[in-house]
Order: C-alpha cells, then structure tokens, then sequence
C-alpha cells in the first residue's frame, strides 16, 4: 500500500504562485506515474497533470499548460505541481495520485493510490 500526503495549499491572490507537494511513501513500485486532480465544489474531479516517475515524461490538461509545471525529485520521493498565473476557476481541492502501471492517464479512475487533498483557494 502506497500513502501520499499533499501539502502547500493555502490562500492566494489571481496571479499569484503556489507549489504544491506530494510526499509518497509505503510500497514502491519499478514504473509509475503520478497524477495530480482537481476538484471544485459541484464538479466533477478533473485531471491537471501527471508525470512518469522513472523518465519524467509530463502531460498537462490544456487549461494549465504554460503556467503549471510537474515535476518529482526522486530522491525525496515527492512529486510537486508549480502553480504560476494563478486564476479564480483554478480554485479547487488539489489531489496527488499514483498509477501503478506507469501508464500516463488522464482519467481518475485509473490511478490506485490516493492523497487526502489540498485546498487552494484563488481569490480576485
């Protein structure tokens, strides 16, 4: 069983930065992915971005590419979302997740393990 636990999340003016983290431990796997969604209130959850672990391949939802940027230190374990260009409709609960297979998915119910969440709150 892997465990993931984000954190970095807080309150932020439009146009402003955040990094979030995800610090994963328990079981390792030899090829992952991480994925990171998002969650407004009455939405659906939505994919943000994911990276492979092993080659750091990336992929972006195109309403963040160009001012979001995935990425993981492997010897820390942890992956990280850099949130530049912040805008209201980014606010959300922000997930880490992990796909076993190191398959790159976009879609939620691909991925194994999951965070608790993290809020990040974008104000105008």
């Amino acid at each position: 069983q892997a465990q993931l636990v984000e954190s970095g999340g807080g309150l932020v003016q439009a146009g402003g930065s955040l990094r979030l983290s995800c610090a994963a431990s328990g079981r390792t796997f030899a090829s992952y992915v991480m994925g990171w969604f998002r969650q407004a209130p009455g939405k659906e959850r939505e994919f943000v971005a994911a990276i492979t672990w092993r080659t750091a391949i990336t992929t972006y939802a195109d309403s963040v590419k160009g001012r979001f940027t995935i990425s993981r230190d492997n010897a820390k374990n942890t992956g990280y979302l850099q949130m530049n260009s912040l805008k209201t409709e980014d606010t959300a609960v922000y997930f880490c997740a992990v796909e076993r297979d190191g398959i790159l998915n976009t879609i939620p119910s691909r991925y194994d393990y999951w965070g608790q969440g993290t809020q990040v709150t974008v104000s105008s």
